[in-house]
């Protein structure tokens, strides 16, 4: 299983449309093959950062995914409505049974 974490920081006067897009992302990257769970959430701190949490079958999901026109489109159109780089890990959970 692929394990993958990022953060996105909205600009005050894009936070409505970033929070959108968002949505749609996590909607539509649900219903891929693969995805065990894909979710969005706003920092309590901070209400400008969201964090997104996602879990895959395993790395060609993920990579299938990352390679979808609507994934890229995603991040193309988030990237100008952010003041801060996007944050993106992908972390691989066999390597965490391992020990």
């Amino acid at each position: 299983m692929i394990i993958v974490t990022g953060t996105l920081h909205a600009r005050p006067d894009t936070l409505a449309e970033v929070l959108r897009l968002s949505r749609e992302h996590v909607a539509r990257s649900r219903a891929e093959p693969g995805c065990l769970e894909h979710g969005v959430a706003i920092d309590v701190d901070d209400p400008l950062r969201l964090v997104f949490f996602e879990r895959w079958a395993d790395q060609a999901a993920i990579g299938v995914h990352l390679k979808l026109p609507a994934s890229r489109e995603f991040g193309k159109q988030v990237a100008a409505l952010v003041d801060q780089p996007p944050t993106l890990g992908l972390f691989d959970a066999s390597e965490l049974k391992r020990g």
